[in-house]
This record gives structure tokens, C-alpha cells and sequence, in this order.
């Protein structure tokens, strides 16, 4: 009798068990597919996401068109340009080389390309993985666009911008660099023997059975190709761009299923061992000691304080991120097919949703009294020469920026803690020998800030134009062959869209001038004798930029 019910007491905590982790995993597919489906519609673009944990997929599911033009949905099995993800399988590759006994990180360049113009600086391998070198990204050249769509050999390429002016001396500084990890690409053919896309396709692919990844081709046939597009007033398909030119920076393209076999591979030492490994995740330091948040490929961040490895990717078309929570073994990847819907803040709240760290909603702030709320109104002063201004109005809480006009809504979270609406950035006020301090922390970015008696900037006034003047303003024009920002007037709003930029809107300060406030710039119109709108100024981060209007 005791062993009956026994066996009937641990059927009955099996199946509320088995019941308590079903009820939890439709809980969390149907917030996913909320904070998914609030971004991506059924009838525009879409996105395919993953996320795994343990290894084992946790949701599965795509949203959206993966073909407009042909009216396909989009499914997980679709393959995309995955852009700059594609620097983790330069850095791993470079790892497996250098087990292998074929290169050392602190080799200079000069060793694999003997004429290249270091102008008698060390340029390292290591300075390459990490965005140190100090050599000019070749995306952020003007006459880039000029070539973008011309074929060329990796070789033929670095002479396009070995001869720019460096940026910094190697360690110097930090800035995100496409053309080092170009150079990787050319390094691992000069020391392997074999073509980059060939590498990886036979010391990757092959080896983990990733079947749907390829070193991206605009001419190969390629099951489930997602199409890429592109957005200003409508969608267009996106701008062509020579995959030989990203290369070993961002050429690759791939499912969601086949980066989970990455990630697993990576995680489990099937490439190199842990000890290397390792040196892609060690948050790396400036030479005066200064940490980057950067390993070799990925880089390294927090969600509400829980330690991060992750990277996104764009090019023309497609945008994408990968997140990975080592310490609860869970990763999340998603790709987008326009490069107008970004899924970075979409994987960032999946992922700290997963590991039950969600990010912060309205919703759940706390009321605070007016004295409370007044008690850290006023300038902080933080160690990067940074000023910020909290200012109190109609019982809210703003935070601004010096420089920047835009201002934001910080909300409690208790006394002391505020949060911004975008939900991982946060305030932690204190009171330390007798002086207000803040802690602005935007995931791993940490910043101390201490009370002065600056006063905040005044509001900049906006006056009311007329719909039939803002009419007269809506148009194309051409800041530089390729870029255009694209003017268009809705009802009593003007609003500008740079080429492959989100939409804003312009307020007027006169009737001829507007200014942005989601970054410091403004707009002046031109107007010829017939008090025809022939051109803009735009003006933005000390910069001057004459555009005419496309007739």
C-alpha cells in the first residue's frame, strides 16, 4: 500500500513538472513572439531568430517575407548575408593557424605583405583582431562607394587602401576596422596555401556539417536565399556590393540553424582548445591600460550584469546579432532581411528575457514624490569630460547629454536607481562625502559622474511652418553620388531619411531651418529667384554639407 502510493505520489510530481516546464516554454515562445512580431509584419521584410540553450533549441519561428517581389515567407530554413558575424570565422581561423604552428599574433603584417606602409609602425596580427591597428577601414572611405561594385582580388584590394593616412598609432585607440580583418583573410591564404572561401568551407563547414552556409555569392544558386532589401519611402532591393570586397569582414552567409552548429562548435573546443578559445573572449587593453570590450571577433558586454560574448553584422540588405550568455549556456541569433530593421535590440530583450533578466518596462517603475525626484535634479560631471543634465518637468525625470538635444525619460526603479525607456541603460544616484554622485551604466559601459553647479541647456524653440510651405521642401537631394537624404512632409511634420537610414523628424527653428533631435544637426533650405527650393545645407558634427535637389 505504501509503495502504491509512493508510485502514485511521483507520477503526480512528474507530470506537474513536465506541465510547470511547458506552461514556462510557451510562456516565453509567446513573449518572443510578441517582441517579434511588434517589429517585423507579416506583408514587409522579415526575420528569422533562434534561440538555444544547452545546446537545445528553446524557439524557432521566422516572421515576414523572405521574397516581396514573389510574395515567399519567411521560414528558419532561410539563408542570409550575415555581414560582420563573419569576422568570428576569421578570428577562429586565425586561432587554428596559430596552433598549428603557421603564425604567431605578434607577427607584423610586414611578414605575409613585405610592402606594406606601416610608415615604420608595429602592426601586429593581435592589432588586427582587435580593431587596434590604426589602419583606415576601407568602408569608411568616400571613394569606397565608387568601387564597391567592381570584383577584385584580395590583394588587388589592399592596394585600394594601403596608402590612406593612419588613423592612430597601433594600440593607440579603438575604432572598428573592416580593413584588418581583410588583411586577416589575405594572411590565412598566404599561410594555409588555400583560398579564404575555400578554408572555410573545408576546415569549417564540412567539419560541423553547416550544409546551408557559403561564402556569399550574388551569381551561385543558393537554396533559401532570403532577398535583401532596402527602405526610404518604400522598399527597394538593396544596393549591390562585390562580395569580394567584404571578404573575410563580412561575406559569409548562413541559417539560424547553422550558426547554432557555430556556436555549439565554439563552445565545446571542437576547432582549438579552450586555452585558445580563450584569447577570443579576453577583454583586450589600449597601451595606456585602457580596456576595449573586444576579443578577436566578438565582443564583450553585459545584460543586467550578466557577462555577454556577441556581435552584429550589416551589409547592403541584411543586419544580424548573435548573443551568447556563457554562464547560463544560452544563445540567441537573429537575421533581418532589410537593412532598415535592425534585430539588435530585439536579440538583446530575447536574450535577457531567457535568462530571466528582462529589461526594464514602464510599467513596473515605482512612484516617487516630487522632493525625491528633485533630490538628483542638476549637472554630473563624468570622468571622460562628459557632462550630463537632470532636469525635472511635470513630475518626470529627463536625462541630456551635452551636446546632443535630445532628451530622455529616466524612470525609478527605486530611490536611488533609474532606468531609461530603452530598458539596459540605468542611473544609480548616491550621496558620497556630502556631494550627489551618478553611475550611468549602459551594460558594460560604466561611468562615474559628480554634481557641479553647470546649469542645463535650455530648450531650443520650435515654431509652427505651415503644411503648404513643408510641401514645398519634399524631395531628393544628392549630399554625394550614392547618399541622399530624402525629404518628405506629413501633414505638419517635415521628416529626413538618409540613404539606408530610419526616418526622423526635422523641427523648425525658422521657416527655412530645422534641426534633428535625436542627434545634433541641422537642416537650412535654399530657394532660387523663383522661390523654387533648389538645395539644403546640412550641417552636423562640425561638418558642411551642400545637397541639390534631384529634379
Amino acid at each position: 500500500m505504501k509503495i502504491h502510493f509512493f508510485l502514485k505520489a511521483s507520477v503526480l510530481i512528474i507530470i506537474c513538472s513536465l506541465y510547470f516546464n511547458s506552461s514556462q516554454a510557451q510562456s516565453l515562445e509567446s513573449k518572443i513572439d510578441k517582441i517579434l512580431s511588434n517589429q517585423f509584419k507579416s506583408n514587409e521584410t522579415g526575420v528569422s531568430a533562434l534561440v538555444a540553450k544547452d545546446g537545445k533549441i528553446l524557439y524557432r519561428k521566422a516572421f515576414g517575407k523572405a521574397n516581396l517581389e514573389l510574395n515567399v515567407n519567411m521560414t528558419s530554413e532561410n539563408v542570409f548575408e550575415i555581414g560582420s558575424i563573419t569576422k568570428q570565422f576569421t578570428s577562429i581561423s586565425i586561432l587554428m593557424l596559430l596552433e598549428e604552428d603557421k603564425l604567431s599574433l605578434e607577427d607584423e603584417i610586414t611578414k605575409f605583405i613585405p610592402d606594406y606602409p606601416t610608415n615604420g609602425k608595429k602592426i601586429t596580427i593581435h592589432h588586427l583582431l582587435t580593431h587596434t591597428s590604426g589602419i583606415k577601414s576601407y568602408t569608411s572611405m568616400q571613394s569606397f562607394g565608387k568601387v564597391m561594385t567592381i570584383d577584385e582580388t584580395p590583394l588587388k584590394f589592399i592596394d585600394f587602401f594601403k596608402n590612406e593616412p593612419m588613423d592612430f598609432d597601433p594600440g593607440e585607440k579603438y575604432l572598428y576596422n573592416n580593413s584588418a580583418y581583410f588583411i586577416l583573410g589575405y594572411i590565412i591564404e598566404k599561410v594555409s596555401g588555400i583560398s579564404y572561401p575555400k578554408f572555410i568551407q573545408e576546415r569549417i563547414f564540412d567539419k560541423i556539417d553547416m550544409k546551408s552556409s557559403y561564402y556569399g555569392s550574388h551569381t551561385k544558386l543558393i537554396k533559401n536565399r532570403a532577398s535583401g532589401y532596402e527602405k526610404t519611402d518604400e522598399f527597394v532591393n538593396a544596393q549591390y556590393i562585390s562580395l569580394t570586397l567584404p571578404y573575410a569582414a563580412g561575406s559569409i552567409m548562413s541559417s539560424v540553424d547553422d550558426m547554432l552548429k557555430w556556436q555549439t562548435a565554439i563552445h565545446t573546443n571542437v576547432f582549438v582548445k579552450k586555452e585558445t578559445i580563450n584569447k577570443a573572449f579576453t577583454n583586450y587593453t589600449l597601451n595606456n591600460g585602457d580596456k576595449i570590450n573586444y576579443g578577436y571577433g566578438w565582443s564583450l558586454n553585459e545584460i543586467n550584469d550578466v557577462p555577454t560574448i556577441e556581435h552584429g553584422g550589416a551589409i547592403p540588405g541584411y543586419l544580424s546579432m548573435g548573443i551568447f550568455v556563457p554562464s547560463e549556456n544560452v544563445y540567441v541569433i537573429v537575421f533581418s532581411n532589410c537593412g532598415c530593421q535592425s534585430p539588435e535590440a530585439k536579440a538583446l530583450e530575447i536574450a535577457a528575457l531567457t535568462i530571466n533578466k528582462p529589461k526594464f518596462e514602464i510599467s513596473s517603475a515605482v512612484k516617487l514624490s516630487t522632493e525625491q525626484l528633485n533630490n538628483w535634479v542638476g549637472t554630473y560631471a563624468f570622468d571622460n569630460h562628459i557632462l550630463r543634465f537632470i532636469t525635472l518637468k511635470d513630475g518626470q525625470l529627463f536625462s541630456q547629454r551635452e551636446g546632443s538635444p535630445e532628451l530622455f525619460k529616466i524612470y525609478p526603479t527605486s530611490a536611488n536607481s533609474f532606468s531609461f525607456e530603452e530598458g539596459f541603460i540605468s542611473y544609480d544616484f548616491s550621496l558620497k562625502d556630502g556631494k550627489k554622485v551618478a553611475l550611468f551604466k549602459n551594460r558594460i559601459n560604466k561611468e562615474i559622474g559628480v554634481f557641479t553647479d553647470k546649469e542645463a541647456p535650455k530648450e531650443q524653440e520650435i515654431i509652427t511652418v505651415s503644411s503648404d510651405v513643408l510641401k514645398t521642401y519634399e524631395g531628393v537631394f544628392e549630399i554625394q553620388p550614392g547618399f541622399d537624404l530624402t525629404i518628405t512632409a506629413k501633414e505638419n511634420q517635415l521628416f529626413a531619411q538618409a540613404t539606408g537610414q530610419a526616418q526622423f523628424e526635422l523641427f523648425a527653428s525658422s521657416e527655412t531651418k530645422f534641426f534633428l533631435k535625436v542627434v545634433k544637426a541641422e537642416v537650412e533650405f535654399h530657394k532660387n529667384e523663383k522661390g523654387e527650393i533648389i538645395a539644403l545645407t546640412l550641417f552636423q558634427g562640425g561638418n558642411v554639407m551642400k545637397a541639390m535637389k534631384n529634379n
